[in-house]
């Protein structure tokens, strides 16, 4: 487990050596190889229909070629109560898409003032994901599907691991020059979403670019989000840089 947790590490020491670009393609003989770099402003940080922290900024860097993928997510809160380090390695072909994601989120503050170092083992999160985008083979069914399940440290109390696990159905569509997303998520079982099945996410999420002037549009969006488990509801609103 501590092999795999370090070849994480190399990950993310790989992805912190590559220089940063806003979408931008470097040709190669066959195919291309592309770099983007991103960072999103939201009212409210809502991850799978459960509430993390209040306002949150939330930069994102990714490398693909030829179906591989390599990101690296963070978010951190104005209150600075949280700083989270998210990496993620996946391969799609065909609509179909596996990978791995390592989740380092630190919510509190040790007596030192300092979060968790990141090379602690045990603050680490391992989930494999899987999914699949109709889209992808059909261009009058968008549905994606995707299930997520943990393999480390997802403990509970008996110290036992508790393979955590979210599915998640979802469906685009354009009204106007609105993209609308809906999303139903699920789990199946007792874990950190859940005492055991419930749907723990509905949500619709309008998305649109502002333009500010000829030469600049700003992308912006608002997301309802309803937990039937917790009975809690959620408005966020965003913007992306």
């Amino acid at each position: 487990m501590k092999k795999l947790f370090t070849t994480i590490l190399a990950i993310a020491a790989g992805i912190a050596a590559m220089p940063v670009f806003a979408q931008d393609e470097i040709e190669t003989s066959e195919k291309k190889l592309e770099v983007s770099a991103s960072a999103d402003l939201v009212s409210t940080y809502i991850w799978r229909g459960q509430k993390v922290t209040s306002a949150s900024f939330q930069p994102s860097l990714g490398l693909s070629y030829a179906g591989f993928s390599l990101g690296a997510w963070g978010s951190t809160d104005f209150d600075h109560a949280i700083n989270e380090f998210d990496l993620a390695a996946s391969y799609s072909i065909s609509g179909f898409t596996i990978g791995l994601t390592d989740y380092f989120g630190p919510y509190s503050v040790e007596e030192n003032g300092r979060f968790s170092k990141f090379g602690t083992y045990d603050n680490h999160i391992l989930e494999l994901n899987a999914g699949f985008d109709f889209g992808e083979v059909c261009d009058k069914f968008a549905l994606t599907v995707s299930a997520n399940v943990n393999l480390l440290n997802d403990k509970d109390e008996k110290d036992d691991e508790r393979y955590s696990t979210y599915i998640e159905l979802g469906y685009p569509v354009k009204v106007g020059d609105v993209a609308v997303d809906f999303a139903l998520g699920m789990t199946p079982s007792e874990g950190m979403y859940s005492e055991g099945l419930n749907i723990v996410n509905i949500s619709i999420k309008g998305s649109k670019e502002l333009e500010l002037s000829p030469k600049w549009k700003l992308p912006v969006f608002t997301q309802a989000i309803l937990n039937p488990n917790t009975e809690q509801a959620y408005l966020v609103f965003g913007m992306t840089f």
